[in-house]
C-alpha cells in the first residue's frame, strides 16, 4: 500500500509538471527525473523559487538541497541541469535534488542581505534569517513532496556553504547531513571582503560588478553594473587612486554591498550580525567541513567553522577533510596539479569519493562512513594523514627567529640589529609578478623571487634542511616595529626555497623557486582590536603579532625555508596611506611614503612560531 500510495504521487507531479510551461525535455536526466519548480512560502509570506528534480519511480528517496545566491539556473521545467549532486558519482544514486534561490536574489522574493544577519532570539513571524528559510524550505519538502524518506542533506561551496553552515543552527529535526565547503564566515578577519582588516581590492570590485546590480523584481539574470575592462590589474587600481574613486569609475552608488563593506571598515555591529561562528553551538546533524590549502577566498572559513563547532558542540560528528586545492577545486573531475606543483594522484576523486559515502551513510544508511577526524593532505610530500584532532596534538612550537645578516634562526638572538625599508603607496608591490585583470589564484604558490629582489621586502632565510620539517596548524608572526607614520600593513610570507635541482609538473627545472606556502596580511591599527583601531607612535618600537591560516607543509631535505616581510600586496589588497585615518575616505594627498623598522635583538625578538609535527 505505501508503493502504491508513492506510485500515485510521482503519477501525479509529472502530470503537474507537464502542465507547466516549457514542454518536453530532451535532457537525459528526463528520463529518470520529473523536475517541478515552486515558490515556497516562508514563514513571514516571502516566496522563494525552488527547482525540485524527482525521482520518476517509486522508491523512497532522501532529499539532497543546496540553497545559493548564484541561480538555479535553468529556468523552466522542460530545461535540466547538466547533472545533479555535488559530483559525477552522484549520477547512478537517486535522491530527491533540490535547488532553491536564496531571499532576494534571482526568481525568489524578499531583500537580499549581505550574509544575512542571524537573528539569535525570534519573537515574530518576521524575525527571519537564513536558518528559518532553511527550516522552513525543509519542512514545505518534506510535506509536500511525498516519496521522501525524511531525511535531509544540505551542502554548498563558498557563499552556499555560508547557507550551509546557517542551516546547521536550529537545524529542523529531518536535516541529517550538513557539507559546508569553503564556507563565508567572518568576512572582516579573514573571508573573502577584509583579512586582517585589510580590505581585498581586486577581488571585490570584480565580484560585485557583476554580483550586486540592484533588482527591483525578480529576474532569471544581473547585468553587470559597468563594462570594465581591465588588461593590467595593477595599472588600473593605481591609476584608480584612492579607493572611493572606485563609484565614479564604475559603481556609481548602485553597488549596495560596495558601499556597505567601505562603510563598515572596523569590525563593527555590521560585521559582528554576521558572524555566524557564535551561533555555531549544540550542532546535531552530522557535519563535514571541507577546504583547501590553496583557497584564495574562504581557506580562513573552513578551518574556523570546523574549529568552533567543535568548542561549542561537546558530542559532536564534526568532521574536516583539508586538501591541495584552490576554491572549490575539490568538485572538479581532475585535480593532480596546479602552477608549478603536481600532486601525484587525483585529489578531487579523493575527496569526492568521500563526500558521496557522507551522504550516502547519513542520508539513506547505506555503505560505511568511518573518515578521520580530520583528513589532511601534506603540501611538499604529495600524501593524505589522518589527525585525531585538529590542529595536531602532536607537535611542537618552534620559533623561528628573524635575525642579523637577513637569516632565519632557531637561536634567539643576543645582539641588537634591525632592518629597514621604505613603503611607497605610488609604487606597491605587486602580489604577482604575471598581469593580468583579475585575481590569478596562483598567487598562492607563486615565485617570490621578483618580490625579493624589492628593496621594500625583508628576506630572511635559514640554513639548508637537513632532515625533513612537516609543519601542521597555524602560523603566528611575531613583529616588532616601527615606523614614520602612524597606520601600516604587514604582509608575512612563509616560502620553500626549492633546491637547484628541482622540476615542476611539467619536467621544467625550477631549481631556486621560492614557492609560496602561506601568507597573510594585517592592517596593524587593528594590532590589539578591530573593533578599535590604534594609530603608531611614530618611531615608537610597538609589538604586532599576525596569525597565518593553517598549513600542513613539508620542507624536504637540501630546501631552505624563507620568510618574507612587506607593507604592500597590490592590487590584492588596497593601499595602505600610512596613516592613521578611515581609508575608503582618503584622499590622494593622504598617501605617503614611510620608512619601517623590522627588530631583531634580544629585547624585541621578531619570529616567527610553527607547529612541528612529530612525524
Amino acid at each position: 500500500m505505501k508503493y502504491l500510495i508513492v506510485l500515485a504521487v510521482s503519477l501525479i507531479n509529472i502530470a503537474i509538471a507537464k502542465a507547466q510551461p516549457g514542454g518536453r525535455s530532451n535532457s537525459p536526466l528526463a528520463e529518470s527525473y520529473i523536475k517541478v519548480e515552486r515558490q515556497i512560502p516562508m514563514r513571514d509570506g516571502v516566496k522563494l523559487f525552488t527547482a525540485i528534480y524527482i525521482p520518476k519511480d517509486t522508491g523512497i528517496y532522501p532529499i539532497l538541497m543546496e540553497r545559493t545566491p548564484y541561480s538555479v539556473r535553468p529556468y523552466g521545467v522542460a530545461n535540466y541541469r547538466q547533472r545533479l549532486g555535488p559530483s559525477a558519482m552522484f549520477a547512478n544514486q537517486k535522491f530527491i535534488y533540490v535547488y532553491q534561490d536564496v531571499r532576494g536574489r534571482y526568481m525568489s522574493e524578499g531583500k537580499f542581505e549581505e550574509m544575512t544577519p542571524q537573528v539569535a532570539v525570534k519573537k515574530t513571524k518576521k524575525d527571519v534569517d537564513e536558518s528559518s528559510d532553511a527550516y522552513d524550505t525543509v519542512d514545505w519538502l518534506l510535506k509536500n513532496i511525498s516519496n521522501n524518506n525524511g531525511k535531509v542533506g544540505i551542502y554548498g561551496i563558498s557563499y552556499p556553504g555560508f547557507y550551509a553552515t546557517a542551516s546547521l543552527i536550529n537545524a529542523h529535526p529531518a536535516v541529517k547531513a550538513v557539507s559546508p565547503q569553503a564556507p563565508v564566515t567572518d568576512e572582516f578577519e579573514g573571508d573573502d571582503a577584509y583579512h586582517r582588516g585589510a580590505f581585498f581590492l581586486m577581488d571585490n570590485f570584480s565580484f560585485m560588478n557583476f554580483f550586486d546590480h540592484p533588482r527591483e523584481k525578480p529576474w532569471q539574470a544581473y547585468p553587470q553594473i559597468c563594462n570594465e575592462e581591465i588588461k593590467d590589474a595593477y595599472a588600473y587600481y593605481l591609476k584608480m587612486g584612492p579607493i572611493k574613486n572606485a563609484n565614479t569609475l564604475c559603481f556609481s552608488n548602485k553597488s549596495k554591498i560596495w558601499n556597505e563593506y567601505l562603510q563598515h571598515d572596523t569590525k563593527d555591529a555590521y560585521w559582528q550580525a554576521r558572524d555566524l561562528k557564535k551561533h555555531l553551538k549544540n550542532i546535531k546533524p552530522a557535519v563535514l567541513v571541507v577546504g583547501g590549502w590553496y583557497d584564495a577566498e574562504d581557506l580562513y572559513g573552513a578551518l574556523n567553522t570546523y574549529q568552533t563547532i567543535e568548542k561549542g558542540t561537546a558530542k559532536n560528528n564534526n568532521k574536516l577533510i583539508m586538501g591541495p586545492w584552490t576554491h572549490g577545486a575539490w568538485s572538479r573531475p581532475l585535480w593532480d596539479r596546479f602552477g608549478s606543483l603536481n600532486f601525484g594522484a587525483n585529489t578531487s576523486g579523493y575527496f569526492q569519493q568521500q563526500e558521496f559515502d557522507f551522504f550516502n551513510y547519513h542520508l539513506k544508511g547505506q555503505g560505511k562512513y568511518n573518515t578521520a577526524e580530520a583528513t589532511i593532505f601534506i603540501t611538499g610530500k604529495n600524501e593524505w594523514k589522518n589527525f585525531n584532532t585538529w590542529p595536531a596534538k602532536n607537535v611542537t612550537p618552534k620559533k623561528w627567529y628573524l635575525t642579523n645578516n637577513k637569516k632565519l634562526s632557531l637561536i634567539k638572538p643576543s645582539s641588537t640589529g634591525f632592518d629597514s625599508y621604505v613603503s611607497d603607496p605610488a609604487n606597491p608591490v605587486p602580489y604577482m609578478k604575471t598581469k593580468g585583470g583579475g585575481r590569478n589564484n596562483e598567487y598562492m604558490v607563486a615565485d617570490q623571487t621578483c618580490a625579493s629582489q624589492r628593496e621594500d621586502v625583508l628576506t630572511y632565510v635559514s640554513e639548508v634542511v637537513s632532515n625533513s620539517i612537516t609543519i601542521a596548524g597555524p602560523i603566528t608572526a611575531d613583529l616588532f616595529v616601527s615606523t614614520t607614520g602612524t597606520d601600516a600593513d604587514f604582509i608575512v610570507k612563509v616560502i620553500d626555497v626549492l633546491p637547484d635541482t628541482a622540476t615542476d609538473a611539467a619536467g621544467k627545472n625550477v631549481g631556486g623557486q621560492q614557492q609560496l606556502v602561506r601568507a597573510e596580511v594585517i592592517r596593524a591599527k587593528f594590532r590589539n582590536s578591530y573593533t578599535k583601531p590604534e594609530p603608531f607612535v611614530p618611531g615608537k618600537v610597538t609589538n604586532v603579532k599576525l596569525v597565518l591560516n593553517d598549513v600542513a607543509h613539508c620542507f624536504k631535505p637540501e630546501h631552505k625555508i624563507m620568510v618574507q616581510v612587506q607593507s604592500s600586496w597590490f592590487p590584492l589588497v588596497d593601499r595602505n596611506p600610512q596613516k592613521f585615518l578611515s581609508i575608503p575616505k582618503a584622499d590622494a594627498s593622504d598617501f605617503q611614503k614611510a620608512t619601517i623598522k623590522l627588530y631583531h635583538d634580544a629585547k624585541y625578538p621578531s619570529s616567527i612560531q610553527v607547529l612541528q609535527l612529530q612525524d
